[in-house]
């Protein structure tokens, strides 16, 4: 048995698949952030406020897109052996460092979701960590065995690997902030019905607290449950009760969203019931929304009244703040605001400001600050009124072929290089 271990066939079988199923999961996680970079900003926010290092937050947009670059980068190099000696190495320094952070997280919970595979996939701080002991030793693994590792490409266009790979990760990620997330992971994607995604089911779990009761006798506190405490007994007094969540029930997926009217309160419901269109123009913060459009957004605005659609500003910033009434004065905006919580706007859509539009509680299409259309015919009679459905398989689909296309090319050209510098040699 122990001959086997030591067979260079088997340490060059383990040490593929485990280049394979790192490679993957490095793929999986760079990518799903890198089509969602502020998704990855807010994530990377969250850990520095959380650490008490606010004064980062500036650098957390390059932070974002230099996590998912890297992922993407290590994973593509690691599937096909690229550089290996170097990769080996970035790959065990990346879970040196990740594996020890996500069990602070997993202890002290300092983020309830760690963002390791941005919103396409969530798991529990404690199932990340396992799952990077995990890769750690898959890691491990593929640097003490690096020699047994071979290359898709040759050794002068490794590198050329690694720099195309890179690119290909920060142009998607631009592409996508500039514009919107090509793949939408989140509750508010097109076509959603927001009054479904509220419904809590009857036979939903619900959440499971327990509570305590603080009684104090003589000076002396103690802890009560609701079978046992004093009720009868008035030598004891009440001091407090603690109320404590031991199991989370359902959560719906959209179970947050609110409209503050200042004269009319929460008008959600009435907004969703509206069988006719609505406009959101949604900013979590109007003072660090994008100057970017404000005419065209004025514009969409007049195009709403005039064909009786509603239109509202959604932001967290408070209506009668300084910041709200400096934006209304420069952006010359007439449209009525309302107050919503800023992770919810965060997460309707991926843009500040960004256009939503819905009809009847349904999501009927999404813009970014700079891709407002031009609305020049009532939505009835437009395609811009008809809901666009989100096509997860083919985004996918031309991500790949944009990807594997140049890569396939350069496979070939390398190839021929080969061939070349064969002949030049025998010559």
């Amino acid at each position: 048995m122990l001959e086997i271990f030591k067979s260079e066939k088997f340490r060059k079988n383990v040490v593929l698949i485990s280049r394979i199923l790192l490679g993957c999961v490095f793929i999986f996680s760079g990518f799903a952030k890198a089509v969602d970079p502020l998704g990855g900003t807010y994530k990377i926010e969250d850990y520095l406020t959380s650490f008490g290092l606010d004064f980062f937050v500036p650098i957390a947009f390059i932070g974002s897109i230099a996590l998912s670059t890297l992922e993407f980068l290590l994973g593509i190099c690691l599937i096909v052996g690229a550089n290996i000696k170097s990769t080996s190495i970035l790959t065990l320094l990346f879970m040196a460092v990740m594996t020890p952070l996500t069990l602070y997280i997993a202890i002290f919970n300092p983020v309830s979701d760690c963002g390791c595979f941005g919103d396409a996939l969530k798991i529990s701080n404690w199932a990340t960590f396992w799952k990077n002991i995990i890769f750690s030793t898959l890691a491990i693994i593929v640097f003490l065995w690096r020699r047994y590792s071979s290359s898709l490409f040759s050794q002068r266009t490794d590198w050329l690997i690694a720099i195309y790979s890179g690119l290909f990760a920060i142009a998607v990620s631009l592409y996508c902030y500039v514009h919107l997330p090509i793949l939408d992971f989140r509750p508010y994607k097109n076509s959603t019905n927001i009054i479904q995604s509220m419904e809590v089911p009857e036979d939903a779990p619900r959440d499971v607290y327990e509570t305590k009761l603080i009684y104090e006798k003589d000076g002396v506190q103690k802890e009560f449950t609701l079978e046992n405490y004093p009720k009868d007994d008035s030598t004891w007094t009440h001091v407090e009760t603690i109320s404590e969540i031991v199991e989370k029930g359902y959560e719906p997926p959209i179970h947050d969203l609110t409209m503050d009217h200042p004269d009319d309160g929460d008008i959600i419901e009435d907004v969703l019931n509206d069988p006719s269109y609505t406009f959101w123009l949604v900013s979590p913060r109007v003072e660090k929304a994008y100057t970017y459009n404000r005419k065209v957004i004025n514009d969409v605005y007049e195009y709403a009244k005039e064909n009786g659609y509603g239109f509202y500003g959604m932001t967290a910033t408070g209506l009668e703040s300084q910041e709200m009434k400096e934006y209304i004065r420069e952006a010359s905006a007439e449209y009525p605001f309302v107050n919503t919580d800023e992770i919810t706007l965060k997460t309707i859509v991926r843009s500040n400001p960004g256009l939503v539009l819905i009809k009847g509680g349904v999501i009927v299409n999404k813009w970014s600050v700079k891709d407002i259309p031009t609305f020049d015919k009532p939505l009835e009679e437009s395609e811009l009124g008809v809901i666009q459905s989100p096509d997860k398989q083919k985004a996918i689909l031309l991500s790949i072929i944009a990807f594997i296309v140049p890569l396939a090319l350069l496979f070939l050209l390398d190839k021929l290089l080969i061939k070349f510098f064969k002949k030049e040699e025998n010559a």
